[in-house]
């Protein structure tokens, strides 16, 4: 049987606030970096996950299931990609109902500068999102 939870604070709610707060920080500077870009925040994560993925190759399944998309919409994103020209789309050669997608030349080189901000930004920010997730942790033990 479950135990009853303790009643929330105002600490409590305070670093839930700032946690979020801090959080929110970082995806506005991350989108305000893609838009920089060129790029819509979507298809940068887009973009980190097709250079993630084994082999720097995606498939678009991939691609939906790691941004939380329903199928249609990742191929239209890795379409507006393609003509973006950070991606190239290919029939995988053993099922050719599966598109693999794979990032250009220029897709690299605008992924690597992003992700070098991205690094810097998280060296700033990093201690405290930490220092508030480690807080939040250790008061939910109850």
């Amino acid at each position: 049987m479950a135990s009853p939870q303790r009643k929330l604070s105002d600490a409590d709610y305070a670093r839930l606030a700032n946690f979020r707060y801090a959080l929110r920080r970082f995806l506005e500077f991350s989108g305000n970096a893609a838009c920089g870009e060129g790029l819509t925040p979507r298809q940068h994560q887009a973009m980190l996950v097709i250079r993630g993925s084994d082999g720097g190759r995606a498939s678009v399944g991939r691609l939906a299931e790691r941004l939380c998309l329903k199928p249609n919409t990742a191929a239209e994103l890795a379409k507006r990609l393609e003509t973006g020209g950070w991606i190239t789309r290919q029939s995988d050669a053993g099922d050719h109902r599966i598109i693999i997608l794979k990032l250009t030349r220029s897709g690299k080189r605008t992924l690597e500068k992003l992700s070098h901000a991205h690094r810097r930004e998280l060296r700033q920010i990093g201690p405290e999102i930490t220092s508030l997730f480690v807080s939040l942790m250790e008061d939910d033990k109850d």
